[in-house]
């Protein structure tokens, strides 16, 4: 595994899973959590979360059954909002155009209309954190940090 191999394969899986919006295929968990993988290859993609409002989970990555990568994360939609799926489409786009060399969460800025999604981070997929933000017309309706890096370099 190297990491060029491990960002290319984030950006497939995540554009296959929660970016795909309701193409993604979910299971709904016993524990009421919500998982979606991904697979290709020697690689397994596996993002786990709860909620709705507010929300938290976690992705890890597999290379050959290896635990090879974390991110944790955790946000909400203000609660102004009545209708958080419209923030919630927000955010599947700008996921959906995540970057191949820092592949965490979205680019670092979109604009769709009056909402408005930056990203802003630092570190390398070894090990980041960051923080997504969506305003509309301005304010501040949505906002999730998140962190990570590669597990078991120490073998």
């Amino acid at each position: 595994m190297n990491n060029k191999e491990l960002c290319q394969f984030l950006v497939t899986a995540k554009k296959q899973t929660y970016a795909a919006g309701d193409q993604a295929q979910k299971t709904v968990e016993k524990d009421k959590s919500t998982t979606l993988t991904f697979e290709q290859g020697d690689w397994r993609y596996h993002d786990n979360y709860f909620g709705g409002e507010p929300f938290g989970g976690r992705e890890v990555v597999f290379f050959q059954d290896q635990p090879v990568y974390i991110m944790t994360y955790y946000g909400r939609v203000s609660e102004s909002i009545a209708n958080p799926e419209q923030v919630y489409g927000i955010l599947q786009k700008a996921l959906s155009q995540i970057p191949e060399d820092r592949p965490f969460r979205g680019p670092k800025q979109l604009t769709e209309g009056s909402f408005s999604y930056r990203n802003s981070f630092s570190g390398e997929v070894d090990n980041f954190s960051g923080e997504e933000v969506i305003t509309r017309d301005g304010q501040v309706i949505y906002t999730a940090k998140y962190a990570g890096g590669l597990l078991d370099q120490r073998r």
